[in-house]
């Protein structure tokens, strides 16, 4: 198949970072590693930035094929866990990609379908009755845990690197949102948290917006 100068392109910038990381996305070595002039990249990107937005989403279209390979079970809690191995192999394995994903503020917009992913599998944990603190807030723990894995072993010499950790601080994270089951939520934290991850699945037409509004807003509290 012929790719298209934007692919030639993402690709070129792609394995320039592989082999030598952010400082070699120069405009200049893009264009020279995918065999067009300068203007080319900047006609078809309209700048740098619009350059690694583009590769940033091509690291993401990666990552996100392993994500969805991974499908759900009836378990959201192994579930989590699975994505949490995944995520954390794919930081290890590429760096240099995983910072350009998540280092960089600019590109969200690309990182909105892995966000949305963790916070399925939350919002599943806690319509198991599983949770003990709210969606938002389970979702950017796991995330902020599982990041500062990933940069504090990539700041460590390899020999340095426990694995064990990745397991500790895994389990130490689904340890502090998550009861060991549902039998176990009975407190009014979880049920509120299991009920307003419900009605927000299913929010039918009992309530008028601004009391669904209300209620979330009652459900917080409680979940506080």
């Amino acid at each position: 198949m012929t790719l298209t100068t934007k692919d030639r392109l993402i690709r070129a910038a792609a394995e320039l970072l592989e082999e030598g990381g952010r400082e070699a996305l120069s405009t200049r070595a893009v264009s020279a590693a995918a065999g067009v002039q300068a203007p080319t990249l900047y006609r078809t990107f309209g700048d740098k930035d619009g350059l690694l937005d583009a590769v940033a989403t091509y690291g993401f279209k990666s990552y996100l094929e392993g994500k969805h390979a991974l499908g759900e079970t009836g378990d959201p809690v192994r579930d989590l866990r699975r994505g949490w191995d995944l995520h954390v192999e794919f930081g290890l394995h590429q760096p240099a990609f995983y910072m350009l994903m998540y280092g960089e503020p600019r590109v969200r917009e690309a990182r909105k379908e892995a966000d949305a992913i963790l916070r399925r599998i939350i919002e599943r944990i806690a319509e198991a009755g599983r949770l003990r603190v709210p969606v938002e807030q389970a979702a950017q723990l796991v995330h902020a845990t599982g990041m500062g894995v990933i940069l504090s072993f990539l700041a460590s010499p390899p020999e340095q690197r426990d694995p064990d950790l990745i397991t500790a601080a895994r389990e130490h994270v689904i340890a502090a949102i998550t009861t060991d089951s549902a039998d176990k939520a009975s407190d009014i934290p979880s049920r509120a948290i299991a009920l307003k991850a419900a009605l927000e699945k299913e929010p039918g037409n009992v309530l008028t917006s601004a009391e669904q509004a209300m209620l979330a807003e009652w459900l917080d509290r409680l979940a506080r």
